[in-house]
């Protein structure tokens, strides 16, 4: 990590004692800006949870109605239901949710890129010296792997292929 350029000054550097500016609101607005920065990812960590926990409702939920209805029509209803009705309509569930899903992290990513530009470009013009880098976010591994999931259910669901 480099230290900041101290605005106005040329080459000099910042040591991690010293202040922006030599101005201890300067300082705190400095560090004020790089905390808000770094709750604005813990906010947008909590939103894609909140897309995570509609998603899985929406997958699982697809998945159940199609086991369920399938085993029902199957035991004791033979006839009375369309062969496909289950299986259109929980493909349709689980398909819901994986589109929600890739919209939630669609839009994780871009809120991560923006502010990881900001923060570059402010750090760049020397108004903070917090480099903290945004790394890739656990709850989006969590997403991704929730993805994989509801790409595998819909599958055993339209293709009668895999695991499940």
């Amino acid at each position: 990590m480099t230290d900041p350029v101290r605005p106005g000054m040329g080459d000099e550097r910042l040591a991690d004692d010293q202040l922006v500016a030599n101005d201890v609101s300067a300082e705190l607005a400095s560090n004020r800006t790089a905390l808000s920065l770094l709750r604005t990812e813990a906010s947008g960590d909590r939103t894609l949870m909140a897309v995570i926990r509609t998603s899985l409702s929406l997958i699982s939920f697809g998945f159940t109605i199609f086991t369920f209805f399938n085993t029902l029509k199957k035991s004791y209803l033979p006839g009375a239901i369309s062969d496909e009705a289950p299986r259109r309509f929980g493909a349709t569930l689980i398909a819901l949710g994986i589109v929600l899903l890739c919209l939630g992290l669609w839009k994780n990513v871009q809120t991560v890129r923006t502010l990881k530009e900001r923060r570059n470009r402010l750090f760049r013009l020397g108004l903070i010296r917090n480099m903290a880098e945004f790394h890739i976010s656990p709850i989006a591994m969590v997403a991704f792997a929730l993805l994989i999931a509801g790409l595998l259910a819909i599958s055993r669901l339209i293709f009668r292929t895999g695991p499940f």
